[in-house]
């Protein structure tokens, strides 16, 4: 049933884009939404690879780690809608294939500044990251992105988080000679953020790291469980973190 589910909300999420809705819950999670110039990889655009399966095991997840009245499916929103200054909480995947022109880049610099937190996640390498920089840069000329400490506060919130720990996108797993899943990935896993002028944390950056795979993936019995587990630990962290600063 719930597969089925899955697929009716699949099939109309391209129009999500689009819609204008009143609040189901006191919190909404936000996918920000992009053009591509590098196409997609499958039916699912690049800004929604992970969708809808990551955010029905999140929304869940949200519910009952916290209590949070959290509502059952994101928002899909351009920069240059104006009812992104409605959600707190922005989720972008694939950053190293975005195209953010100058309008959108205007729009991130003054979401951000009236109190919006930007989640960057799923890239990985170093073309992805001059991609996600370059965009940064354009938008925050004034606040670098910096490494995050193992006792930044963002780490600490609710979870003690572990930085040593990568969390890997499910094509980068694989079944070693011994039957054990390993996961190979471009690099290690680095946190990152940019700050405001009052050292508030206003974007976190995933980098080599794909969060949305381990929530999408939740039920799939050869995603390791331990990845998952903290996948959802960062994910409230981050939300914590976003509604309380």
């Amino acid at each position: 049933m719930r597969s089925i589910l899955i697929a009716i909300v699949v099939l109309a999420f391209p129009v999500r884009a689009e819609m204008s809705a009143q609040p189901e819950a006191e919190f909404h999670m936000a996918r920000l939404v992009y053009a591509s110039g590098q196409g997609q990889r499958t039916w699912r655009p690049w800004w929604a690879i992970d969708y809808p399966e990551a955010e029905f095991h999140l929304t869940r997840g949200l519910s009952r780690l916290t209590v949070l009245d959290v509502a059952d499916d994101s928002r899909h929103l351009r920069l240059t809608d104006e009812e992104i200054f409605d959600y707190p909480w922005l989720f972008a995947q694939q950053a190293g294939r975005w195209q953010l022109a100058a309008d959108e880049i205007r729009q991130l610099r003054e979401y951000v500044r009236r109190g919006g937190f930007l989640v960057i996640d799923d890239f990985h390498g170093d073309y992805d990251w001059q991609v996600m920089s370059e965009a940064m840069r354009r938008a925050f000329p004034d606040w670098p992105i910096q490494r995050l400490p193992g006792d930044h506060e963002l780490m600490r919130v609710l979870y003690d988080l572990d930085q040593d720990t990568q969390i890997p996108g499910r094509r980068h797993l694989y079944r070693a000679a011994n039957g054990e899943i390993n996961a190979r990935l471009y690099g290690p896993a680095e946190w990152h953020g940019i700050y405001d002028d009052e050292g508030r944390l206003v974007v976190a950056i995933n980098y080599n790291m794909d969060m949305g795979d381990a929530w999408e993936h939740a039920d799939d019995p050869v995603y390791p469980v331990p990845m998952t587990s903290l996948a959802y630990r960062f994910a409230v962290n981050y939300v914590i973190y976003a509604m309380t600063h």
